[in-house]
């Protein structure tokens, strides 16, 4: 027998996998409403925020509907493209927050040591593009991902931007911007737009204890809206 390639799948997408096919099976009908998400972390015996990576990775692949405060609804099956499936099994974005928080403070600190006056004039820059929008707009988040990247490469090292770079392209792939759409906002978009006008302050300062404590705040703040922002079929 040929030796097969074994694949190492990630917690979420196993979850995701094994509601899609109780689906399949009829266990839950087309307009059926599936258990909240606690009772499936019992069930499956997994934590609620790798079933609410599961729920919004179904959602992204058009089987659920997440409604808010009425619970996860089936919908029909539709045709997948391969491709965009395999970007549905990207990193969750629980673990992109979790590595961010780790990364991106590090590089923080380090710009605020090694940053040019050009670094600190796009930084103004992108924060001000920021602060021209009121949500989550794509523009919004092009801005915020100018200001990052130029936070990155303003540490001076050139493995750390790489490593922020493929960091952005999944937190801009489908998972982590369904995620996102369930908790975005005025007040959310306001309260980001702050964090950055900290670590850009911090930055400026010459200040490596104040930049990493922001951009580690500005993780945690992340972390916390998406594990207690939206409580489907709980209410």
């Amino acid at each position: 027998m040929p030796i097969q390639t074994i694949e190492s799948r990630r917690l979420y997408r196993q979850i995701a996998d094994q509601l899609s096919r109780l689906i399949d099976k009829g266990e839950f009908r087309v307009g059926a409403r599936l258990p909240s998400e606690r009772d499936l972390s019992e069930q499956l015996g997994v934590s609620r925020p790798s079933v609410r990576e599961a729920l919004i990775a179904l959602e992204v692949e058009g089987l659920v509907e997440v409604r808010g405060g009425a619970g996860v609804f089936v919908c029909a099956r539709k045709p997948v493209n391969a491709s965009h499936r395999a970007e549905v099994s990207q990193p969750g974005p629980f673990d992109l927050i979790r590595a961010r928080w780790i990364i991106e403070s590090e590089a923080a600190a380090l710009a605020a040591t090694h940053a040019t006056p050009e670094h600190l004039q796009r930084l103004k820059s992108a924060l001000h593009d920021m602060q021209r929008h009121a949500t989550h707009a794509p523009e919004a988040v092009a801005a915020d991902e100018r200001f990052h990247l130029c936070l990155a490469e303003a540490s001076g090292n050139s493995a750390l931007l790489m490593v922020v770079q493929q960091l952005w392209e999944a937190r801009t792939g489908p998972l982590y911007t369904q995620m996102e759409s369930h908790f975005s906002g005025e007040a959310v978009w306001k309260q980001a737009v702050e964090e950055h006008g900290e670590l850009l302050q911090a930055v400026a300062g010459r200040d490596p204890r104040a930049a990493r404590e922001a951009m580690r705040k500005h993780m945690k703040n992340a972390e916390v809206r998406f594990a207690s922002g939206w409580k489907p079929g709980e209410h």
